[in-house]
């Protein structure tokens, strides 16, 4: 093309143009064409996207922060509900251990199960520790270690 015919085609209006009554310049269509890059607006934009990126990782941290925290919450009350059902079971078991280690129960289930019955006093023979010191007993002691056969094995040392 010539540069009349370019020149001719710069000049005629654009059909988006004609519709809104307007006529373009020559120097409007060229810059049209050409744009020259802006550093600065560039970094401005590439600023405002790193900012709203940094903006919605904060806020997905938040959020994130704040699910973190249900949950727990959550675990937590669970946890509560097991300690207390826990401790009642623990208090219900301690009682039935002291039921069961009742003496009188005992008693009674010897009677009952095993057929046992009650000593009699003369079945009943206190040991030295539990026996008050009374000139009796200990005459009664000495009788019996006198009669006692001394155990097999065990040889007396004397002095």
């Amino acid at each position: 093309m010539s540069g009349e015919a370019r020149a001719e085609k710069i000049r005629q209006p654009m059909p988006f143009q004609l519709s809104l009554g307007l006529r373009a310049t020559a120097d409007q269509q060229v810059a049209r064409f050409h744009r020259e890059r802006d550093r600065r607006r560039l970094r401005a934009m590439a600023a405002s996207v790193v900012g709203a990126g940094l903006l919605v990782a904060l806020v997905l941290g938040v959020v994130g922060l704040k699910v973190q925290q249900v949950r727990l919450s959550y675990r937590l009350d669970a946890l509560r509900t097991t300690r207390t059902e826990l401790e009642e079971a623990n208090r219900r078991l301690s009682v039935e251990r002291a039921s069961l280690s009742s003496l009188g129960r005992i008693e009674g289930e010897a009677r009952t199960r095993l057929g046992m019955v009650a000593a009699s006093q003369q079945q009943v023979q206190l040991a030295r520790e539990f026996a008050a010191p009374s000139a009796t007993s200990a005459a009664r002691l000495g009788e019996r270690t006198a009669q006692a056969p001394p155990a097999a094995g065990v040889q007396e040392r004397v002095r």
